[in-house]
Order: C-alpha cells, then structure tokens, then sequence
C-alpha cells in the first residue's frame, strides 16, 4: 500500500517569545483528535524545547539523522523519533547545541521530504531568526503559520519579513494573532495591526486563553488541547485552532481533486 503524501507546516515568527512551541503543540493535539499521524520536528536547533515540554526522554535527534545519512548509515525514519502516544511523534533538536552547526541545510529538505512520506501532518517547529536551516524549512514546507503578537517589536519585525516575502513572491502563509501569550499587551487594535504589518490576520487565539499555570503542564509534558475540558472551556480558541487544522486538510483535499482532474 503506498502512502498519501502528508502535509507539512512550519510554525514560525518575527521575534522570539511569541508562544510558537506551544502553538505547535496544541496544533498537534488537535491533529490528534482529527486522528490524523502527526510527527514534530524541532527545528530550533540551539534552544528547541518540544522534547522538554513534551517531557519525553530520547535517544536519536534531527543530528542523528543528518549524520548517518551523510555517512550511509541511514536505515528506517523510524529509528530518528520518539513517541509522545500513539498519534504523535517527535524529532527533537540537537543534545548538544554544538551539533547545529554540523547540520548541513541539504539535509532538511531530505528530512521534511521522508517525513511527509511516514506521517499525514508534519510541523516544525522553527527559530525565528533566518538562518540557512530555517530558510530551507521555509522554502520546503506546504503552509508556513506566523504567530504573531500585539506589541511594537513584533510588528516592525513582521513587517518587515513580510516585505521580503512579498518581493520573493512567497503566497502561502497564514498569520495568527496569540493575543493569549500576553494579555496585558493590548497596544493595537485589530485594525491597527493588520495596517502596521500591510497583511491580513488569518486566525486569532484570545486574551482567555492565558494560562498562568501554563509551566506545569509543560512540566507533566501535557498538550493543552488534548485535555477533555477543552473544547468546552476554550471553546473559542479551541475552535480556532481546530479552523487551522481542517483548513490545512481542506486544501489538501482540493489538492487530490485537482490531480485527478
């Protein structure tokens, strides 16, 4: 039986802090109740935590699989990750944040183009400063999602990457408004940013969503959207983060009639 070809999506930022792993984590969640197979990728290679908040132990990392498969040593991907449950794997970045540097850029469109092949959604989890590693990400994934927040730095920031964008002729991504990660941060109205930034916002979590106990589910390496109470509690947001979801899979399935077309 071959496999369909999954998705990828790059969760990614203007500036630091925005609250990108924990947006990919509660996207995996979501995927998960989806059923769909759903591998992370952490691509933040110096400083990446989806391992730690995941708190799962692991013995192969993105380092691992670069290198072997640099020396023909590569034999199955899934020899490279580490279960979280049953839906949702991960690639964790590097122990040593000296490895980063040996990973070659090459080797990241080898890894998403395995990936893509072994799982129905791949994120990935990226560092929002544009190195080689993450340009290639960029370049290589189906749906690139910015997260962005309501402060002056990040919209300069954004402004401005997304300007580069614009003369690349680069269309497809979505941007997502967390007024969840700073709710006392309320400079800008919703008008405001979208003038500042010169794009529209796509999807927005809200200020309810602020969870001060946010660092003990990160320590019981628990995803947020996979608990029951969920989608009752932050039926908003849930709601949101399932629209992004569902609308990844939409334009996969418009994608598979077109080729049969």
């Amino acid at each position: 039986m071959i496999r369909t070809k999954g998705k990828s999506i790059s969760i990614a930022s203007a500036k630091g802090g925005v609250g990108k792993t924990v947006t990919t984590l509660n996207l995996a969640g979501v995927y998960e109740h989806l059923e769909k197979k759903v591998l992370i990728i952490d691509l933040d290679l110096t400083s990446g935590g989806i391992s730690v908040a995941l708190n799962r132990p692991f013995e192969k990392t993105i380092y691992n699989f670069v290198d072997d498969y640099n020396n023909n040593r590569y034999t199955d991907f899934a020899n490279y990750v580490t279960s979280y449950d049953d839906f949702i794997d991960i690639m964790p970045c590097p122990k040593d944040p000296r490895q980063a540097s040996k990973i070659d850029s090459k080797f990241i469109d080898i890894l998403i183009d395995k990936a893509v092949f072994h799982y129905d959604i791949v994120l990935i989890d990226t560092n929002h400063i544009l190195n080689e590693t993450s340009i290639m990400a960029l370049d290589k994934v189906d749906l690139i999602l910015f997260v962005l927040t309501n402060d002056p730095l990040d919209l300069k920031n954004m402004k401005s990457l997304l300007s580069i964008f614009k003369d690349s002729n680069i269309t497809n991504y979505k941007i997502l408004l967390n007024n969840s990660r700073d709710p006392y941060k309320n400079y800008f109205t919703l008008y405001d940013i979208k003038n500042v930034i010169g794009a529209n916002i796509d999807y927005s979590l809200t200020s309810n969503f602020y969870l001060k106990n946010i660092d003990s589910y990160l320590i019981n390496g628990e995803i947020i959207t996979l608990h029951k109470r969920m989608p009752s509690v932050f039926n908003k947001d849930y709601s949101t983060f399932m629209t992004i979801a569902l609308d990844v899979l939409d334009e996969e399935k418009k994608e598979s009639n077109n080729d049969q077309k």
